[in-house]
């Protein structure tokens, strides 16, 4: 009998449409996926391969989406109150691949991760709502309003579990492929020296934004790095994701952002399958 496959998608902004190319090589290799968990960005795409969407159709949304005239048209207009953004846009956008669809009509086993704000604990999303599960995954504090659901305060499960590998682990994985995409120094070099060249940004709000991007790093650092430590997922795929993309920067890029998952898949191919046939 065939091990269980187990995906891992972390969260990243922009940086999470590499998981698009890890995708894209495990389906042109005839690797099935049993299971996958998802956080932020990662959940998204999972959410959205999980139901059913060709890895052709996700991507093609991905690099249209990724026209600055396009993602402008995600961003509210109404204001909000625990955040940037309310995130209607995004909901309504959403709902046109995810529709009304609950975890158990779907193609794949999935499970997404939140952390509830009132309890300050980890909450792993697999029943209802798939729409409501995502919009919670992907909110980003600060920038999206919590979800407020059976009386908890959902945001993005980043804060505590990045990189849900030990979550793709508990579905029943026999193998656990883990896909980080987290922020690296040259990332986050990058996008400081870049908030500094702005002349309209005054250097002090440009030092602030550094110092709040900086922490934020930090925490889904911490996280990822426990996550590796308790899990123990059996391959980790880095994909090698171009300094100019971060979690909020970066969509033009989405095409180079892609192939970086391909590669890195490409590359951990050999291992992968020593894993699951042994040779």
């Amino acid at each position: 009998m065939e091990p269980r496959i187990g995906l891992a998608l972390s969260g990243g902004g922009a940086r999470g449409l590499a998981h698009i190319g890890v995708l894209k090589v495990l389906e042109r290799e005839g690797i099935p996926i049993s299971c996958l968990a998802g956080t932020s960005m990662g959940g998204v795409i999972a959410a959205a391969y999980a139901a059913g969407l060709s890895v052709g159709l996700i991507e093609q949304e991905a690099l249209r989406m990724s026209q600055r005239r396009h993602w402008l048209s995600l961003i509210d207009r109404t204001p909000a109150r625990r955040g940037l953004l309310q995130g209607q846009k995004v909901t309504e956008y959403l709902a046109q691949w995810l529709g009304h669809l609950t975890f158990d009509q779907l193609r794949l086993p999935l499970a997404l991760v939140a952390v509830d704000l009132n309890s300050e604990q980890k909450v792993v999303l697999r029943s209802g709502s798939v729409l409501t599960a995502v919009r919670a995954t992907i909110a980003v504090p600060g920038v999206f309003t919590p979800v407020e659901l059976d009386g908890q305060m959902l945001v993005d499960g980043g804060l505590l579990d990045n990189l849900p590998a030990d979550v793709a682990r508990e579905m029943g994985a026999d193998v656990v492929v883990a896909v980080d995409v987290a922020t690296d120094n040259a990332g986050v070099a990058y996008l400081a020296e870049q908030m500094r060249r702005r002349r309209f940004l005054p250097s002090a709000l440009a030092d602030l934004l550094d110092v709040l991007y900086r922490s934020l790093v930090v925490t889904i650092r911490e996280a990822n790095r426990r996550s590796l430590a308790e899990s123990r997922p059996d391959l980790l795929v880095c994909p090698p994701i171009p300094p100019q993309v971060s979690v909020f920067s970066g969509m033009s890029l989405a095409s180079e952002v892609i192939a970086s998952g391909e590669r890195a898949m490409e590359e951990a191919l050999p291992a992968l399958r020593r894993l699951t046939t042994g040779h």
